[in-house]
């Protein structure tokens, strides 16, 4: 008989007991809502949703409130258009006697009687007789005031360079405004000489579309020093 290749199947050891394989282990049980390790686990995810809620709330606001800080500032006063500018109409144009003053129910006065002679062009640093530039206006002139207490240098400055050719500009201390631009029977109350308005207001009347004689200009006007008997006044 021929023996196989492998030797018989080894057999168990005396006394010897099979022995059972203990099961895998089991997942610990989550812990209880409210529990510290789960208010542990919790909190950044509340955390970032917090965050993330805010900064959408910062992205949203922030716009409108700027926006609205806007409409409270100038564009709110009316800074951005014409609208405020006041209108006169049937204004006399009588010359006055060589000397003779007038009161004016405006402060600058946009228009009515006024001196037989007219102010020349110009930048002055000193206030000029009223009656005289209301002749100017007549011509299509545009006077552009100021209040020399509200008004620094660099302001002055900056007025001067605005002035159009056909223009007189003055200090003006009786006018409630920093600035006040004139042209006959139109005029505009400004915040002060980087009023964005002024532009806008030479653009639409420097022309002198409002004035009964639009072409005649402020050219060849007296100086305030030669108006003593030549029919103004230097107060």
């Amino acid at each position: 008989m021929t023996q196989p290749p492998y030797g018989p199947p080894p057999s168990e050891p005396p006394n010897w007991t099979p022995q059972a394989h203990p099961p895998p282990p089991y997942p610990p049980p989550l812990a209880p809502y409210g529990s510290p390790s789960r208010k542990r686990r919790v909190l950044p995810v509340v955390l970032a949703v917090a965050v993330a809620v805010l900064l959408i709330a910062i992205a949203v606001l922030v716009p409108v409130l700027l926006t609205r800080g806007d409409e409270d500032g100038p564009a709110a006063e009316g800074t951005s258009d014409l609208s405020a500018v006041q209108e006169f109409e049937d204004l006399t144009t009588r010359h006055l006697a060589p000397g003779e003053t007038k009161d004016y129910p405006q402060s600058p006065s946009v228009g009515g009687d006024h001196a037989p002679v007219w102010l020349e062009c110009g930048v002055y640093d000193e206030p000029v007789p009223e009656v005289n530039v209301v002749h100017d206006l007549e011509h299509g002139t545009t006077w552009i005031t100021y209040r020399a207490d509200l008004v620094d240098d660099d302001g002055v400055d900056d007025l001067a360079k605005q002035l159009p050719p056909d223009g007189i500009m003055s200090p003006y201390p009786d006018q409630e405004a920093p600035v006040v631009i004139t042209v006959w029977g139109r005029q505009l109350e400004l915040v002060g000489p980087d009023d964005p308005r002024i532009g806008l207001f030479i653009t639409k009347y420097s022309a002198g579309d409002t004035a009964p004689e639009p072409f005649a200009s402020c050219n060849g006007g007296v100086d305030p020093d030669e108006l003593a008997g030549s029919g103004g006044t230097a107060a």
